[in-house]
């Protein structure tokens, strides 16, 4: 670093002055360094560093014929609040209460504001920086370097108070650049709270549609075992008679053994079910006990929603949040580029500088500093290179990954149609069977009733018919959790400022020189 200052120091400083003849003005000094540095601009050089990476375009993702039908029914897109729609309170106050605060968004408000303050720091890079200290010192100069009567073999006691100024002026926008690169984190960090309370809001509904389902399914298991045991009465009550044989009691006892075990099982998924709740809701297990009962909800009414892909990617907050750090990643490389450059920086001291206490304030102990100073990177063992390639690479990870997050949005929400589209045509059919379980009881209990059919024929037909209902509450609890993913998949209600709208893509890093 080469600098030019006005320099004024006190005249008590011991020593003498050497005379400078011929000295340059100021002007004429920066002139000819800022040339000669121009000049050797070259000896720290990026050439050959340059980012890989290439953003995927929405148009470029071919999905028209895997959802021309949904296309074709284009709705809105999910709702913020869009649980309400479920018509469920008690799933509302639920997610009331989460949103309201747990440790997950607790988490992410805090990685929010490490964000916001580093944005902070590096805003405050960009300005001057004034500091002020005073100190007192003893000093002793050696008599063998220095001659008694210029202060050798003595003690000097300097008091020094002064106020220091430094501002890198940021010719090449480099400092700009690492305060836009983080903003773009911040953002990033901002879209990540909001993507948790929509993961957040999600998840609490599913476990909520879980939780109701293993409940249904307890009351299917508790029919079962009532009609094994009644299964098993008439088969020992037909062995004793001597019309069956031990083999039919056998089998009558293992399906209500069968019958048993499933209510167990039931009974734990429940218990996991309050649980898993409890933990979304950041509450001990207790809270998951309160917890009343779900009704079966019916499954959410969603299609794809008009212009997608393309407006997808404005939707989801994790794909939102993805090229926000692509856009940071781009500041980082014209930060790290800058560094290549001369640089002009202001540099400042002014002050008090005395051997005796108490004259330290006055004029014949004022000292000041004050000039630019310029500096050019020569040689740093490659330093700078291994910066900029690392800003590079970081670049080309953050474009890979928005593209993977773009490819698996996309993707997911073709797998949910899919999935929903084959399940309706399961309910249908399933529904069609247990309708017709459901007959084929009646009229086997109006025969029993009646005389003319056998009581084992009934219980027979019952275990259809609860076989029947099993399917029927596993469709349609899977219909409905796929449902509540497809509104996840499509943004989960997530609504981007319209800063977050604006087009981020990176253009190619240009030279600032």
């Amino acid at each position: 670093m080469k600098s030019a200052f006005f320099d004024r120091k006190p005249n008590v400083a011991i020593g003498a002055r050497r005379a400078e003849a011929h000295r340059l003005s100021l002007p004429s000094q920066a002139l000819i360094l800022a040339a000669v540095m121009s000049s050797l601009a070259g000896c720290a050089s990026r050439a050959g560093i340059e980012p890989s990476g290439h953003i995927a375009e929405a148009g470029d993702l071919q999905a028209s014929r895997s959802l021309v039908r949904e296309l074709r029914e284009a709705s809105a897109w999910p709702a913020t609040d869009w649980w309400r729609g479920l018509g469920d309170p008690q799933l509302d106050r639920l997610i009331d209460e989460a949103l309201a605060g747990t440790p997950d968004l607790a988490v992410a408000d805090a990685r929010a504001r490490d964000a916001e303050a580093a944005t902070s720091s590096a805003r405050a890079a960009r300005g001057p920086a004034l500091d002020g200290n005073t100190s007192a010192a003893v000093n002793r100069r050696s008599n063998q370097a220095w001659p008694l009567d210029l202060g050798g073999g003595r003690n000097a006691f300097v008091r020094d108070s002064a106020v220091n100024l430094s501002w890198d002026l940021d010719l090449w926008g480099g400092k700009r650049a690492a305060w836009e690169a983080a903003v773009g984190r911040a953002q990033a960090a901002e879209v990540d709270r909001q993507a948790a309370r929509i993961e957040l809001s999600t998840a609490i509904a599913r476990a909520y549609v879980r939780l109701g389902y293993v409940s249904a399914r307890h009351d299917i298991a508790t029919a079962e075992l009532a009609r094994a045991r009644n299964l098993l009465d008439l088969a020992r009550q037909r062995s004793r008679s001597g019309i069956e044989d031990q083999l039919q009691v056998r089998r009558a006892e293992g399906d209500s053994a069968t019958a048993e075990q499933e209510i167990a099982r039931a009974d734990r998924e429940i218990g996991s079910a309050r649980i898993a709740l409890a933990i979304l809701l950041g509450k001990g297990p207790d809270r998951g006990l309160e917890i009343a009962r779900p009704s079966l909800l019916r499954p959410a009414a969603v299609t794809v929603p008009p212009n997608l892909p393309s407006d997808l990617i404005g939707r989801r907050a994790d794909i939102v949040a993805a090229r926000w750090r692509v856009e940071a990643s781009g500041r980082d490389i014209d930060a790290a580029k800058a560094e290549f450059l001369p640089n002009i920086s202001i540099a400042g001291l002014a002050g008090f500088s005395s051997l005796n206490a108490g004259s330290l304030i006055g004029a014949s102990a004022l000292t000041y500093r004050f000039g630019p100073a310029i500096s050019l990177p020569l040689f740093d063992g490659g330093r700078r290179r291994a910066n900029l390639a690392d800003r590079d690479a970081a670049y080309d990870l953050a474009v890979a990954q928005y593209n993977k997050t773009l490819v698996a949005a996309l993707n997911t929400v073709a797998d949910r149609l899919g999935n929903l589209r084959s399940l309706a045509k399961q309910v249908e059919a399933q529904q069609r069977a247990t309708d017709a379980a459901n007959a084929a009881w009646s009229i086997a209990e109006t025969r029993y009733r009646a005389g003319i059919g056998s009581y084992l024929e009934a219980l027979s037909v019952r275990q259809q018919l609860l076989a029947a209902q099993q399917r029927m509450a596993s469709l349609n609890a899977e219909q409905v959790d796929l449902s509540l993913q497809l509104i996840e998949a499509l943004g989960g209600g997530y609504r981007p400022d319209p800063q977050d709208r604006r087009a981020v893509k990176p253009a190619p890093v240009k030279d600032p020189a």
